[in-house]
């Protein structure tokens, strides 16, 4: 009997998701089952045995917690998270958020894609292209859908070759790879500038290595925050462990232009800045440190670790055939250019006050013990390149580096409140690497650009090469394992770019917005169907996930796809895919490491036993670890417990600290670099825009001073306002923005401050049309005190919903309004984003889950 006859027979609808406390009726539709609706009570459902399983969260927020599921029949009852062990500060409970446990309603959402769908206006060469995100849907079958596309994919290698293909790197791209290649593309994504600056100035862009463990941050004195809200971006326990720092007496300062949960839970003092200005506002902060440095009276600056572990501060401390008036010091006093960078300076470009700035500056004393922590958000901005390189900075002058309580580093995603060596970590599934023949590779900021001009500027994968402009004549647009459309620079220009090519063709469990624009439509599994597998997230703890459900209508994995398209491609799939799914996960399962209690010894983490490898008719060895895997399937987790002065405490930068020649920095010199002529170099040779070897003030393409038609009189321009994206807690970037919990309890309005909101006339529930040079959207106002002026909120990852007649999203898509802009190393600048606000004169939005859910039968 079948999943959907056994949902039938159990009086249980695929839509029916009973809470544990749930006792009134659940009346909701069986979708595409072909049977009559029918009811179902919480009382009918605790009637049958059922079994708790492992679920996997598994997308990209901070936490990735464990989560469990009540399962009847191959239907989940109820989900719960973490009971395996007693909670407590040091040995926290992996707790999920909203998020995980509304999984259930994805993973059975009466939006999952069913079948294989192809545009009915498609034809072979693309048909009526510009009816791509509005035609009607044709359901076909597989082979239908994987012949025409493996048809087109042949046509178009015949008259274009394989640099027509631009596609993501899912398996459906190694299949690509095999048939001769395929362009491919690049960003900084989440990092921003932390992706490529912190290495050539021998810093770090990750929390892993870059701050203290979460024990001994409850040593420091204080903690000032960049940028940061754990609370909704990290979910899970890194804001508990910031509650453990303040109850051990540390002092919370934020620096942002939202005080967020994170802060108010924190009782942070809140110093609100301006988007895209930290540059400024951190030399600001170092004028101050110079300035009022007294080593006797006012100790600020650590003289001995300037000495001992930079280059660059000041003349005497310069690399060799530099010029020795390019030093930072001098730059910040203004000795050669008469502008001295003080607090008035970075006032009138940072919005804070000049004496909140030095407030800032006294508060990372050399002599109390401060962690100076910075999420990624400020480094996705324009321009941002130099950013990581002050922030080092700042703890660099100040000492807070290398030493007990003290920290200067990213404290963001599933590393937030917590550095460190990860201590237990999955093995490799085995499945060998593609190479790709064709070595083109767009970056995020240009590549919609790119597709619809026809040139770009190659600069490598990642490897940041000197720019080359290259003609580019893509054909087709494979998405199989991402949302690109959605979530990168320019989305207009991203609908134009699709809507310009033969064939566009999206893998998905839903009608996403890739989807959407697409020609044909691959349902493809959840992690819930699939077999079982691994997440990963804070450094002491690894969840093993289960199967759940079995696959929902015809919906098929990723890697089953590809090796279908393989068959029709003529290429042999098996030198991408060798084993099949079980081996994998098995292999996986075989090579799961963990660090023992001395600290320093690596070893198998799971017992395996012949019996094991029997009943799993996989290929393997016993072996000795220290959980057996049938616990380890049933726990779903195993974590290290935590304890004070236990062997896995992490402090960073301690090793180069105590033998700076043992352990180097990355940087060409080994030390910390104030002045890098190799970021310099390689910035500036990529071609998109230009840095100094030192850190400088860059106004963004799209930042404050753009707000203005002249900078001088300060008279605002035609888009005065900036726009941040905020991580949300209805979504984890673009994933759950389907999900009706979700949107009924978070409802994603644009944020704006109560003295904006008057000055436009503004009240709360009205519908707000924001525009930009790049596109225009509509959100419903929420008014309040938490944004600074000038600053507006637009939640991160909403699905673009756009009105063709008027050109305008109804969504509030954020990447609408940000355009396509390179600059630096290729920096993705959401947050460096300016637009007009106004009310909107049409129909007011009606509220997200009022809106029909995107069915295809």
């Amino acid at each position: 009997m079948d999943l959907i006859d056994r949902i039938t027979n159990a009086k249980l609808s695929r839509r029916s998701f009973i809470l544990a406390s749930a006792a009134a009726t659940a009346g909701l539709s069986l979708t595409g089952c072909g049977s009559s609706l029918t009811q179902a009570t919480a009382d009918q459902a605790a009637g049958k045995e059922g079994k708790w399983l492992t679920a996997a969260c598994w997308h990209n927020c901070g936490g990735r917690c464990l989560n469990k599921a009540y399962v009847v029949d191959g239907v989940v009852i109820r989900q719960k998270t973490d009971d395996t062990h007693p909670d407590s500060p040091d040995y926290p409970q992996q707790r999920a958020c909203v998020r995980g446990r509304s999984q259930r309603q994805q993973v059975f959402g009466a939006d999952r894609l069913k079948y294989p769908m192809k545009r009915k206006n498609w034809e072979p060469g693309g048909g009526k292209k510009e009816l791509r995100g509005r035609d009607e849907w044709v359901r076909i079958s597989w082979d239908e859908a994987l012949d025409s596309i493996a048809g087109e994919i042949k046509r178009i290698k015949s008259e274009q070759g394989n640099r027509a293909f631009f596609a993501d790197g899912g398996p459906a791209a190694k299949v690509l790879a095999l048939y001769g290649g395929y362009v491919a593309n690049w960003g900084t994504t989440s990092l921003g500038s932390w992706t490529y600056t912190p290495g050539p100035v021998g810093f770090s862009g990750s929390s892993g290595d870059s701050i203290n463990d979460r024990l001994d941050m409850r040593n420091c004195d204080t903690v000032i925050m960049f940028n940061m809200n754990p609370a909704w971006s990290s979910a899970g326990n890194p804001v508990y462990h910031f509650l453990q720092v303040k109850k051990a007496g540390a002092d919370f300062i934020a620096i942002d232009p939202f005080y967020n949960d994170s802060y108010g839970l924190l009782e942070a003092d809140w110093i609100p800045t301006r988007p895209a200005t930290d540059t400024a506002l951190m030399i600001g902060v170092a004028h101050t440190l110079i300035v009022e440095d007294d080593p006797v009276k006012n100790p600020l600056i650590d003289w001995d670790f300037l000495k001992k572990y930079t280059i660059g501060f000041d003349a005497d401390s310069m690399p060799p055939g530099t010029d020795a008036k390019d030093n930072f010091k001098d730059y910040v006093l203004g000795t050669y250019n008469g502008v001295p960078k003080n607090a008035e300076w970075a006032s009138e470009i940072s919005g804070v006050a000049p004496d909140r700035i030095r407030y800032l500056a006294r508060a990372m004393n050399k002599n109390k013990k401060v962690a100076l922590l910075y999420a990624w958000s400020a480094g996705r901005t324009q321009n941002a390149d130099n950013l990581p390189q002050m922030a080092m900075i700042l703890g660099a002058m100040t000492g807070h580096m290398g030493k007990s309580g003290h920290m200067c580093g990213v404290s963001c995603h599933s590393g937030a409140a917590n550095g460190g060596d990860t201590l237990v970590s999955p093995g490799k599934n085995g499945l060998p690497n593609v190479d790709n023949p064709v070595k083109d590779s767009i970056n995020h900021t240009e590549m919609w650009r790119a597709i619809v001009a026809g040139k770009y500027n190659f600069t490598g994968n990642k490897k940041f090469l000197k720019g080359e402009m290259k003609d580019i004549d893509i054909r087709l647009i494979y998405h199989d394992n991402n949302a690109r459309l959605q979530s990168a620079d320019g989305m207009t220009k991203g609908i134009e770019a699709h809507r310009q090519v033969d064939l566009v063709v999206s893998h998905g469990q839903f009608l996403t917005t890739n989807a959407k624009y697409s020609d044909f439509v691959l349902p493809v599994t959840t992690e819930w169907e699939k077999i079982g597998g691994f997440l990963t997230g804070n450094r002491e703890m690894l969840i093993m996930y289960s199967q759940i459900t079995e696959p929902l209508y015809e919906a098929q994995s990723d890697e089953w796809i590809a090796r279908e398209l393989a068959k029709r491609l003529g290429v042999d799939a098996s030198k991408a895919f060798p084993i099949d799914a079980k081996q994998q996960f098995f292999n996986q399962i075989a090579g799961s490491t963990v660090v023992l209690a001395d600290g320093k010894t690596v070893a198998p983490l799971v017992t395996i036993t012949e019996e094991d490898i029997a009943q799993w008719g996989a290929q393997g060895k016993p072996q000795q670890g220290q959980i057996s895997l049938k616990e380890f399937q049933e726990k779903g987790l195993y974590q290290i417990e935590r304890k004070p002065d236990d062997n896995y405490g992490y402090i960073a930068f301690q090793d180069f600290c105590e033998d700076p020649e043992a352990h180097p920095r990355s940087s060409a010199s080994g030390k910390f670099e104030f002045y890098s002529q190799v970021l310099a170099d390689t910035v500036n040779g990529m071609g998109y825009s230009k840095i100094k070897p030192i850190p400088t003030h860059i106004p963004p393409v799209e930042g404050y001073e753009a707000t203005f038609k002249d900078w001088q009189t300060k008279a605002k321009g035609d888009y005065p306002y900036q726009v941040i994206n905020p991580h949300y807690l209805r979504r984890s970037h673009t994933v759950f923005d389907n999900v009706q919990w979700l949107r009924e309890t978070w409802p994603n309005p644009v944020y704006i401050s109560t003295q904006d909101a008057k000055e436009k006339g503004l009240a709360d529930g009205d519908t707000v049309l924001l525009t930009s040079q790049h596109g225009k959207t509509l959100r419903t106002a929420c008014l309040t005190d938490r944004f600074m002026p000038g600053v507006i909120g637009l939640p991160h990852g909403s699905w673009v919903d756009m009105d063709e007649k008027t050109g305008i999203d109804t969504g509030g898509a954020d990447n609408i309004l940000c355009g396509p802009v390179s600059t630096g190393q290729g920096v993705s600048g959401w947050n460096s984003c300016i637009c007009s606000m106004e009310k909107f004169t049409g129909a007011a939005l009606i509220a997200d889950v009022q809106k029909p859910q995107r069915i295809i039968l």
